[in-house]
């Protein structure tokens, strides 16, 4: 197989991701790593470690995603820095322990998890739910914690956390726009952290493919970060001339099939 073919699906992986990112607001982990897996598997490379490399790469396109984000929203006044950095300090540990224990997990149980989470994240689209705002106020410790188990999970599946992140910002009464853009502050400890605990984790494992860092593959990152961040640009023009409402529910569907698949394959 030639190069040019995976690179062309890596461009198009990051296009597509970032306009979904734009579309609905959530990180484009939830298309980067099934399709990696998928993609990783018709190269021909090791089946023990698609997903591990998917998760990995994953992670580091969501360093440059993030810091495009972060400047959009910083811009507009709706980081809450007080909140990230008390979050920052348990989501560097988080991520760094769901990098780990990802790479303790078989490829298949990996698979699995990934799958579980995806189809959660897709009942969530279409019944909308979300944690009703409370007026508590916690304690930074909390924080801190809070943040532990967000950037484990996270990393664990190769996600920047918003998914995580935005829901438990607007239970403690954070206004929307302000938990939206505080999560995207919070995704870049998330991608560092995991990305280079991937890289350390996977280093020298059998079976990796030319041009790997550990657990990142270089071609994959190189592609999709090119695209995906001018293509959020587009999906945030097309949330507002398109039926959101339907597109949620298709996007839902596609989540549904991927969540499917990866529990009958795993």
């Amino acid at each position: 197989m030639g190069i040019l073919e995976p690179l062309a699906f890596y461009l198009g992986l990051g296009a597509v991701a970032g306009t979904l990112a734009g579309l609905f607001g959530i990180g484009g982990g939830l298309i980067i790593v099934p399709a990696l897996v998928f993609v990783f598997g018709w190269q021909g490379m090791s089946e023990g470690i698609t997903a591990h490399l998917a998760v990995g790469t994953s992670l580091a396109t969501v360093v440059f995603t993030s810091m495009s984000s972060i400047r959009t929203h910083h811009g507009k006044g709706a980081v809450r820095w007080d909140l990230f950095r008390p979050m920052a300090a348990g989501i560097l540990l988080g991520a760094a322990l769901g990098a780990v224990t990802a790479g303790m997990l078989s490829g298949d149980m990996l698979q699995r998890i990934i799958g579980v989470f995806v189809l959660l994240v897709a009942v969530k689209m279409v019944t909308g739910w979300s944690p009703r705002a409370s007026e508590r106020d916690p304690a930074k410790t909390e924080f801190g914690g809070v943040g532990g188990g967000i950037g484990w999970l996270s990393a664990l599946v190769g996600i920047g956390g918003g998914t995580l992140t935005v829901p438990y910002l607007t239970w403690i009464g954070v206004r929307i726009q302000h938990a939206v853009g505080t999560s995207a502050a919070c995704g870049l400890p998330i991608a560092v952290s995991g990305a280079l605990a991937n890289m350390v984790v996977g280093w020298g494992r059998e079976g990796l493919p030319e041009y790997s860092i550990g657990f990142v593959f270089l071609p994959g990152l190189v592609g999709i970060a090119l695209m995906s961040v001018p293509f959020a640009r587009v999906g945030a023009l097309l949330a507002h001339r398109l039926d959101e409402r339907w597109l949620k529910r298709l996007f839902a569907l596609l989540l549904v099939v991927v969540g499917a698949r990866f529990l009958i394959s795993g």
